[in-house]
Order: structure tokens, then sequence, then C-alpha cells
């Protein structure tokens, strides 16, 4: 399992995601699985993967390939494409392809096979977006209802978005807010794990800024440890449940059979 976020604000686009990969407790690992083209000046695109290693990492490698989409004869990739939707056609494509040719396998061996990618940036001349992409090849856009999408391990990290992530959220706080929602998840799930990658992308720069966030990071320590206590500073300042202020402390009666 894995855990991914993108982000998509007015000042521009964060994506983060973890790099734990585990075939049981006894076999984990890490991949990175936040995977970056740029060309300077012309392009940023991220892509993010969740799901089979093997699904994923075989479709990446078609598109840098390049792709010869249905009706089309030139191959494509994510240095040539025109705009970042078809970006995302062409990944979703391959993604198809790839579950379609292990489906034969897949069901023989009873297997069940889950991936599913984001894929976010901006091509000049077009606006930013970020996409989720599903296995079958279809995906849906990040809207300003909703300024994020999730892969993976997603319902830890979902309420503190849900919260307070707004389209008008500053990036700095939007990228606080998506290590908050890694550290809520660390937390409760033991497949999601550090070193995580991010890349930050500053609306209408066509550039990027990447980092690893390792396991000893001093701000996301600091970030952690202050988000747990600022929980139980909230908790402890809540009041108590009426009926359990309130209430006199009631015995139960005793009924004397002779």
């Amino acid at each position: 399992m894995t855990y991914c976020v993108g982000m998509l604000v007015d000042e521009g686009l964060a994506m983060i995601a973890d790099t734990r990969t585990n075939a049981g407790v006894d076999n984990i690992s890490s991949y990175r699985k936040l995977h970056v083209t740029e060309v300077p000046g012309d392009r940023v695109i991220g892509i993010a993967t969740a799901g089979n290693l093997s699904v994923t990492q075989t479709a990446l490698a078609m598109v840098a390939e390049g792709v010869r989409m249905p009706g089309h004869d030139v191959p494509e990739t994510l240095e040539t494409c025109p705009t970042l939707f078809r970006a995302a056609q062409l990944v979703g494509y391959c993604l198809n392809q790839v579950r379609q040719d292990l489906q034969p396998t897949v069901e023989a061996d009873a297997l069940k096979i889950t991936a599913s990618m984001l894929l976010g940036g901006q091509v000049r001349g077009g606006k930013m977006g970020l996409y989720l992409i599903y296995a079958q090849g279809n995906f849906i856009e990040c809207g300003t209802d909703t300024p994020y999408l999730q892969i993976g391990e997603l319902k830890y990290g979902k309420p503190i978005l849900d919260r307070a992530l707004r389209p008008d959220t500053p990036m700095s706080e939007a990228v606080k807010l998506g290590l908050i929602s890694f550290d809520s998840t660390i937390r409760s799930n033991i497949a999601v794990g550090p070193p995580f990658d991010m890349i930050v992308i500053p609306r209408d720069s066509l550039h990027g800024d990447q980092r690893r966030i390792e396991t000893d990071d001093p701000y996301f320590k600091d970030l952690g440890r202050r988000w747990s206590e600022a929980l139980a500073n909230a908790h402890r300042a809540m009041p108590d449940p009426p009926w359990m202020a309130d209430a006199p402390a009631q015995r139960p009666s005793m009924t004397v059979v002779s």
C-alpha cells in the first residue's frame, strides 16, 4: 500500500508520495513513486503511483518509449504531448494496456491487481491541472470544490484536508497540511512510511522544486510533535458530555429475594 496526494491551489500545485512497498510484513522495501518530467520553460509534469508496482512501472516505461495512440501514427511522450490533458490520456492508455495484457495471467492465478496514478503539472500555453487516473485508463480532474486528489491509503489523511484545504490556501500552508496528513497516516498504517518525495510547482513557472523528506527530517518530526500536542490540547479544552458531567452517579438497585 502507499499514500500519495496532490493539492491544487491558486498559487500552484504540490504533490507528495511515500516510498514504502510491501509484500507481507517481512518483505518491506522502498521505491520512488513520484516521477517528474521537466523541460525547462516548456513543461513540468509530476506522476505519483499507487498499487501494483510492476503495473505502474511498466506503464511509465511504455510512456517513456513513446505511445502510438489510436488513429495517430507518430509516437507521443510526456515531452512531446501538446497539453496536460493529452498527457493524462497517454498515461491512462498505457495503464489500461498493461492491465489488459496481464489479465489472462491474473485470472489464471486468481490474483487481484490494482493501480492508479496522480498526474499534475502544466504545459506551456495551457492551464495547470491535476488528474486521477484509474487502472481502466479513465480519469477525473481536480476541481475547485475539493482542491486535492489522493490515491492509496487515503482515509487517515483525508479529514485533515477536507477541513482545512481551500483553493485560496497559500502554498506553504497547503504543503504543511499535506505533511500533517502523512503524519496521521503513518501513525495508523504501517504500510505507509518515509522517506517522502515532494514537488512544488508554482503556477505558470513551468518549473518544479523537488525535495525528499527523510525519516529524521527535523521539520517533519517537529510538525508531527506539534500536531499531536495541538490535538491533545484541543480535546482537553472541549467540554465533557453534559449527561456525564451533570448526572448524579447512578448505582444499580438490588432486590433481595427471600
